[in-house]
């Protein structure tokens, strides 16, 4: 009988030299269970207020849930986390992948990364022991380049890393630590921190079995999960064709699909994104253990682009980001900038909305030739989008600027340029329109983290769960054979759906599991149970994604954010040009009140939305409250 977790926690001192081990206790794994709340109890215990997000006091936290390292679909995923240097906010970014599993196996849960080394380093961590290591010939590699010369290094080609490329070195505010070479912890810049401390790699490599307290059960749930998925009745459609693999149509004639950053409602040219499994695909992979297996594999070559299927595929997110936002409509040149991103270590979704911003400066003539290096950074201009891909990893010119972020980049370039930064709290809209979806409007505002559909769940509750049957009713409406969607109203029973969602979702983001496979709440309650050994019900689960969205509010008070800061960007309370969102901008009242409630329906104060030292205590984390603003 072995519990998924270890009680260990290991602490990595790069100033010193010095690792230890934290040994917390079964409470705080019960209470936290991983990912967030670790993240967030660290950073408010041991980051000083006011600490440069790039400096030696933050702390870099990589964060497994108890339920990674299990042989389950959807068990691998990992969260890494610190104070942001995009939003100088709560940070935290979720992937999947490889390395975490080893983590676990190797026998720790977590990894607390403290102060800077003089040098650069990797972390080399293998069944219970742990060094810290040279790096310097690793520096300024791409992160396929990296990994290639540590299988050599250390003479296993079964290794797993956390690593960052040539953009996380150079600290791009948006810059993601990658899982190998298709999985990014995309969001919030935690790549930059990783660069700041000089930490090239997090290397593991565990052979420890981690079974669960019921062996039996963990078998029989990944058992059947696994018949669904080949019967077609779990993740059909993902398991065929990953995310954002099949028919985009639909998403342009619901508007849900952002183009020429979020600003129009058309896109003739989408078929040439659509599909792309049966253009450039090669097969599909998984992350470790996983029998959904949704992530693509592609591999082209023309002139002067070269996909590299190393890099796998773009996903949803980088097809839109890369793709529509920017006005590109070829599939061949959105996976050559996937390449790019997941080499340098870019988040495809920041890089892609920052080139889209600098589109409309260009075509507003906010930004001139001069200023793109000769570059016709125009919407659609394919081989422009993946230059400043290139520019941006490497700070060279314009890209030095769009490293640093919308605000900054908008204050240099001046005149109406801010109206074009489309982002929250300093962080890009992710590919899902809150002008459609209207509960991501609450929840991206108020998000601890600025946007990020990972924190909010799509409750849209507008589409057909079969994919087809979404399809088709959008083609249906547009021919005006349907009625039109109404969209919805930001009232309290919207409210109330978008916490439950938030809370299901941030749960996820601390068991770490992956949304996936499509495990329910009491699937999942189910599996920690069987897991640990504590009777943990649904209730409980939910109370843990609570409980990590107030920590990480309560961090952000400290920080010195506001009610001022929970706002949509400017292009959100505006219709689009044409389509199906022509009159669909967001009231700002309506907004303003709905957010306001959610402060109340949360437990916080409802005029500035601070947690109260009530709702603290009755988590369970009444110690917080000395970090709320007085």
């Amino acid at each position: 009988m072995t519990r998924s977790f270890h009680n260990k926690i290991l602490r990595v001192n790069l100033s010193t030299g010095n690792i230890s081990v934290d040994e917390p206790g079964e409470l705080y794994f019960r209470r936290y269970m991983g990912g967030w709340n670790i993240i967030a109890d660290t950073l408010l215990r041991e980051v000083p207020q006011g600490a440069d997000p790039l400096g030696p006091e933050n702390k870099l936290i990589f964060a497994p849930g108890v339920l990674c390292g299990l042989a389950i679909s959807g068990a691998t995923r990992s969260a890494v986390g610190a104070k942001s240097p995009l939003t100088g906010a709560f940070g935290a970014a979720e992937l999947g992948g490889y390395f975490s599993a080893d983590l676990k196996r190797a026998g720790f849960d977590a990894i607390i990364v403290e102060g800077v080394s003089a040098k650069p380093v990797y972390l080399w961590i293998k069944d219970g022991k742990a060094e810290i290591r040279d790096a310097s010939h690793l520096w300024g590699k791409t992160t396929k380049e990296t990994l290639e010369l540590l299988e050599q290094e250390l003479s296993d080609n079964r290794i797993h890393a956390q690593l960052i490329g040539p953009g996380g070195e150079k600290m791009v505010r948006f810059a993601c630590v990658m899982d190998g070479l298709k999985d990014a912890a995309g969001r919030t810049g935690m790549g930059a921190v990783m660069g700041s401390k000089k930490l090239k790699a997090v290397v593991a490599r565990g052979t420890m079995n981690l079974d669960g307290v019921d062996a039996d059960k963990i078998r029989e749930m990944a058992r059947r999960a696994a018949q669904e998925v080949q019967e077609g009745t779990r993740a059909a459609n993902l398991h065929k064709y990953g995310t954002g693999g099949a028919a985009l149509e639909g998403g342009v004639l619901q508007g849900n699909l952002p183009i020429n950053n979020f600003r129009d409602g058309e896109f003739p040219q989408i078929s040439g994104l659509e599909y792309i499994m049966d253009k450039i695909g090669i097969g599909m992979e998984g992350c470790w253990a996983c029998a959904v297996r949704c992530k693509k594999v592609v591999r082209a070559e023309r002139e002067a682009y070269s996909v590299d299927p190393a890099y796998g595929g773009p996903e949803y997110e980088t097809i839109g980001s890369l793709g529509s936002t920017c006005g590109v409509s070829d599939i061949v040149a959105v996976s050559q900038a996937n390449t790019i991103c997941n080499a340098y270590s870019l988040d495809t979704i920041g890089t892609g909305v920052m080139i889209a911003f600098a589109m409309e400066c260009y075509e507003n003539g906010l930004l001139t030739k001069e200023d793109t290096d000769g570059l016709d950074l125009r919407f659609g201009n394919a081989d422009a989008m993946i230059a400043m891909c290139e520019k941006i990893g490497k700070r060279e010119g314009l890209g030095d600027l769009l490293a640093e972020g919308f605000e900054a980049a908008a204050k240099k370039i001046g005149g109406d340029a801010w109206r074009y930064a489309v982002h929250v709290k300093g962080q890009a809209l992710p590919m899902h329109e809150p002008r459609l979806k209207r509960g991501l409007a609450i929840g991206y505002s108020v998000s601890p983290t600025g946007a990020d559909h990972c924190h909010s769940l799509h409750d849209t509750g507008l589409a057909s769960p079969d994919a087809n049957g979404w399809l088709a009713n959008a083609r249906l409406r547009s021919m005006g054979i349907l009625e039109p969607i109404p969209l919805e109203s930001l009232g309290p029973e919207k409210v109330r759906a978008t916490i439950y969602n938030s809370m299901a979702s941030i749960m996820l983001n601390c068991l770490t599991m992956c949304s996936m496979p499509g495990w329910s709440v009491p699937e999942l309650a189910e599996m920690v149970s069987a897991a640990t050994g504590w009777d943990v019900g649904g209730y409980e689960l939910l109370r843990v994604g609570e409980r990590a969205m107030n920590l990480a509010r309560t961090f952000n008070m400290r920080e010195g954010l506001t009610v001022e800061d929970d706002r949509l960007p400017e292009r959100s309370y505006g219709p689009t040009r044409g389509g199906a969102l022509s009159d669909g901008g967001i009231d700002r009242e309506e907004l303003r009140e709905a957010i306001h409630t959610y402060y109340g329906m949360m437990g916080w104060d409802r005029e500035t939305g601070v947690p109260t030292a009530e709702k603290l205590e009755e988590l369970g984390v009444g110690w917080a409250a000395q970090y709320l603003p007085k």
